[in-house]
């Protein structure tokens, strides 16, 4: 009878204290948007004067593949960092952060839309409230995506972010990958069911 053979195992390692910190953060920020979507769901409907999501709701579609698209430029810049090509890194980030802003910036311009044409401000009726405070939260959260990315940016362009840096971006990417999974939480609560 053999016995059989115990490959050699690579020793255990502690994960990065960064990318724990960061997954802590992004279930307790889950579990912040979980109330805002039940709470949503809850008075959807219940408004007892319009205007309603229908009469007043457009799909962002571009705005919202700008940013699902900065998922992939941001990954891609991570992976570009870590094989030491700054300038390709320094180009997808930038186009992550253009991506961003611009999904931003379209938020805006759909608020101003709504509030200047449409009368919707978050104490029109309980969908104004809801909406403002559940699409605000997530671009709130986007700001302080794009603020991280411009700071890494800028940094960057100094010449101060090297391979040895990829770990600490990463963690700021998981942060901006978690905005994205939102989004598609926020966009469907929002504009597909809440229509």
């Amino acid at each position: 009878m053999t016995i059989p053979q115990t490959l050699p195992s690579s020793p255990w390692t502690l994960p990065s204290r960064g990318r724990v910190g960061m997954f802590c953060f992004i279930a307790a920020e889950a579990s912040i948007f979980t109330i805002f979507v039940v709470a949503y769901l809850f008075y959807l409907g219940k408004s007892v004067s319009g205007p309603t999501p229908r009469e007043v709701l457009e799909l962002p579609i571009f705005s919202s593949v700008c940013l699902l698209s900065s998922s992939l430029t941001i990954h891609l810049a991570v992976e570009f960092l870590r094989k030491g090509k700054s300038g390709a890194f320094r180009a997808a980030w930038g186009l992550t952060l253009l991506l961003g802003a611009i999904f931003l910036a379209a938020t805006g311009l759909e608020w101003r839309r709504l509030i200047v044409e449409k009368g919707l401000t978050i104490s029109t009726n309980l969908f104004g409230t809801t909406y403002y405070s559940l699409v605000g939260l997530h671009a709130s959260h986007v700001t302080g995506g794009l603020i991280g990315l411009a700071v890494v940016m800028v940094l960057a362009l100094a010449g101060k972010v090297r391979p040895e840096h990829s770990g600490p971006v990463d963690v700021l990417s998981l942060y901006w990958h978690f905005v994205d999974a939102v989004w598609v939480v926020v966009f469907t609560v929002v504009y597909v069911i809440g229509r």
